[in-house]
């Protein structure tokens, strides 16, 4: 796509958003439809992502588009017939009412809409409608505020006081409170590995239960952790998959099955190569493919995992 021309002297998102409220006004782009990313924007018309995130925003305030949770931006259902008439910079909000909570929660919509890779910190501040510089007062850097948003995530769900009976119950508890907001949050599966931690109190809480509910049974410190380490992958191992999955979908444009059934032929080569005959076995025997169902996966392996788990905390605490 060429850089669209435009003589007039209106700053650069106001020429963008004009051209996608254009496409909106002619019924190209209808309600529901996704409207170009900010990184696609910044692509074809050669611009800064602040910039275009600042044009996402103009619609927005417009009521021409709205933000929608692992989908993007999208035209609005009740969007406007006629665009406006006349159109200004958005008034920058007083710097006292700019909060490190405000610049948090607004990083957070961005991630949980577009994906952490469509974070920067002057997308928040063009977002915010302040100055570029305004949030580094708050917080050093992207990375930091990165860190805040993982602590505030993880401290989005809290425990119960009266603790279940059994290490197998609370296990499975934590568990799936760690999947609940990784499936809330897809973005944050993507913080920290198993090499290189993340460090932020709101996750140790959840290390804490998950320990204790191990701790007592007479494992030794190496073998307690080590248990903790592996459900902790087993979680965070399926939940990666959940920004990768939404990432691919808006970088190609195509479904989970879309995306599948373009890839036949080369499915179809596999099969016939006789290469592969219990591979072939197991395909031929879906009506109508594999269905990857990630939820199901997580509690199918993390009953296979405490299953076989059992044995070993268990009869260590027979042996103390």
């Amino acid at each position: 796509m060429t850089k669209p021309t435009d003589a007039s002297d209106q700053p650069p998102y106001l020429r963008i958003a004009a051209g996608i409220r254009r496409r909106i006004s002619d019924g190209e782009l209808a309600s529901g439809d996704r409207v170009p990313s900010t990184r696609q924007i910044a692509k074809d018309w050669g611009v800064a992502l602040a910039t275009a995130t600042k044009a996402l925003t103009t619609l927005r305030l417009e009521g021409f588009v709205e933000t929608r949770p692992r989908t993007g931006t999208v035209v609005a259902g009740t969007a406007p017939s006629t665009p406006p008439r006349k159109h200004s910079s958005p008034a920058p909000a007083p710097e006292q009412e700019l909060t490190l909570d405000r610049i948090v929660r607004t990083a957070f919509d961005i991630a949980d809409a577009e994906g952490l890779s469509a974070l920067s910190m002057r997308g928040v501040a063009a977002r915010l409608g302040v100055a570029a510089m305004s949030p580094y007062r708050y917080v050093p850097s992207k990375d930091d505020l990165v860190l805040l948003m993982a602590d505030a995530a993880f401290g989005e769900e809290t425990y119960p006081a009266d603790v279940p009976e059994g290490w197998r119950s609370r296990i499975e508890l934590g568990a799936r409170i760690l999947w609940t907001l990784y499936r809330r949050h897809p973005w944050l599966a993507q913080l920290g590995s198993l090499t290189r931690p993340l460090l932020v109190p709101n996750l140790m809480v959840h290390g804490e239960w998950m320990l204790s509910a191990l701790d007592g049974h007479g494992l030794d410190p190496t073998t307690l952790f080590d248990i903790h380490v592996l459900i902790y992958s087993h979680v965070q191992g399926l939940a990666v998959h959940l920004e990768w999955e939404a990432h691919a979908e808006a970088s190609t444009g195509q479904s989970e099955d879309q995306w599948m059934d373009s890839r036949a032929p080369a499915l179809q080569e596999l099969v016939e190569s006789g290469r592969f005959p219990t591979f072939t076995k197991v395909v031929g025997a879906f009506n109508d493919g594999y269905d990857l169902r990630l939820d199901a996966l997580f509690e199918s392996g993390l009953k296979a995992l405490l299953d076989g788990l059992t044995p070993i905390v268990e009869g260590q605490e027979a042996v103390a």
